[in-house]
């Protein structure tokens, strides 16, 4: 994962300089900072490099310094998009980044871009020539992305806890967001712990235009189930095999990657088909697995991660979590943590990474 944030308004390089840092844990592989102090516009970014190691450093902007983006995910279509872009007249400077396909890719599309990905993502785009700030999250809202506006400072960020680092920033917790929290286990969007900040809810862009101040959010994708038009008269077997196919495209997408890839294996059915399908793709030897454990037998699934790796060939790590070291841990996940959330798995997801 990387980390975004920024400012249009009030403040200074300062600023930037501490929200940047408390994004450290999220991009331990590189730092950039941009900023136009006379208009008042901030970018910054900490990287964790996956994608094109040596050409996909951010801020990053067009070859004409037009468009400049801060980009948190990955786009698994970037490579369809790019050839598409490259027929219609675009010339990238990068080898393969996928951040420079959203540059030429809003510059073809503006605010359509969004709908052409298929990725996770949490982006923003600054627009020199209109004159906006345009932000993207992906469908599902996999990728983190919080915004306020405040003394007349519009300020966004990956967490949370670097938004706060803006010196207009006066973070008062939320009593309805509390009472959502104690609901649902979780703050859904577009809720945050705080006061006047906000979630960009999944499948949301936002638009801010940079000499009003003024901003907007608009839904360009809502998920909908739809009803079949027919049964088939083998369903099983029939959408078994579209499950599969459809399986296997996505996970090979994801295996994308310029250093190594991994699979968290739990040994359930969903995470073995992940697994499989990985070790189809790329082959059992280049798939590492990963379990936790527990050393309470109710809760431990070890030795079916096991047999799924043995089965598969993966190199397979394991490691337990006992009530010892889960007491240790509840600190350090709590600092980091932005929000409370009622999700135990937290834990063995935590010591995992």
């Amino acid at each position: 994962m990387c980390g975004i944030c920024g400012f249009v308004g009030k403040g200074d390089t300062g600023d930037l300089a501490r929200m940047n840092a408390a994004l450290v844990h999220r991009g331990p592989d590189a730092e950039g900072l941009w900023c136009d102090e006379k208009r008042g516009i901030f970018l910054g970014h900490r990287r964790l490099s996956i994608i094109d190691l040596e050409g996909g450093s951010q801020p990053m902007w067009s070859a004409d310094g037009r468009l400049c983006v801060v980009f948190n995910g990955e786009i698994y279509n970037h490579l369809d998009l790019r050839d598409e872009l490259q027929k219609k007249g675009h010339i990238f400077q990068t080898d393969h980044s996928d951040t420079e396909v959203l540059l030429y890719g809003y510059r073809e599309w503006g605010p359509d871009l969004p709908a052409k990905l298929n990725g996770m993502w949490a982006f923003a785009i600054y627009d020199r020539d209109r004159g906006k700030l345009f932000l993207s999250r992906d469908r599902f809202g996999k990728k983190p992305l919080y915004y306020t506006f405040q003394d007349r400072t519009f300020v966004f960020s990956s967490e949370l806890t670097a938004l706060t680092r803006h010196r207009s920033i006066s973070p008062h917790i939320s009593e309805l967001s509390l009472k959502k929290y104690f609901a649902y286990g979780f703050i859904p969007a577009p809720l945050s712990l705080y006061e006047h900040v906000y979630k960009l809810p999944g499948g949301f862009n936002l638009v801010l235009d940079l000499s009003t101040m003024d901003y907007s959010t608009i839904r360009y994708w809502d998920f909908v189930l739809e009803p079949f038009d027919r049964l088939p008269s083998n369903p099983e077997q029939e959408w078994g095999e579209e499950i599969r196919a459809l399986l296997l495209k996505a996970v090979k997408r994801r295996l994308m990657s310029d250093v190594p890839l991994g699979v968290f294996l739990s040994g359930g059915i969903d995470s073995s088909s992940v697994a499989a399908c990985a070790a189809q793709i790329a082959g059992s030897d280049r798939v590492k697995t990963f379990s936790i454990g527990f050393e309470e037998a109710s809760f431990d699934e070890s030795r079916h991660s096991r047999q799924v790796a043995s089965m598969l060939g993966t190199e397979h790590y394991l490691e337990t979590l006992s009530l010892k070291r889960a007491r240790a841990l509840l600190p350090e996940i709590a600092r980091r943590l932005d929000e409370p959330m009622g999700d135990s798995s937290l834990l063995p997801t935590f010591l995992l990474c």
